[in-house]
């Protein structure tokens, strides 16, 4: 079976974008993980019932934001390739030659 060289090149790229969205959503599941159990912890050995210092906001802040950051980057490695398809980077990378081109012909 021969390979291409471009499309190994997209399924290598591919693949590193896969690896590098899974990584970031453990660093944050750990992470909210940590910070979670040391703010309840700090807040029940403040006075708090565990009750009230699981169900803060202030305990969920950081799960939100991040966990936005995390939507946005799943969407840029599932959901955009699905709109505007999987070529779309050699297109426009075609496209800026072309005008590279067109430009230095002048």
């Amino acid at each position: 079976m021969e390979v291409n060289t471009s499309s190994f090149r997209k399924a290598k790229n591919k693949v590193e974008k896969l690896k590098r969205f899974y990584t970031h959503l453990a660093v944050y599941m750990v992470i909210n993980t940590i910070i979670t159990t040391v703010k309840v912890m700090s807040n029940t050995n403040s006075g708090e019932t565990f009750e009230e210092a699981f169900f803060s906001f202030s305990t969920y802040a950081s799960w939100i934001v991040w966990g936005l950051v995390i939507a946005i980057h799943a969407f840029s490695v599932f959901g955009l390739p699905r709109i505007v398809g999987d070529d779309w980077e050699e297109r426009k990378i075609q496209q800026f030659m072309n005008e590279e081109f067109e430009h230095n012909k002048k």
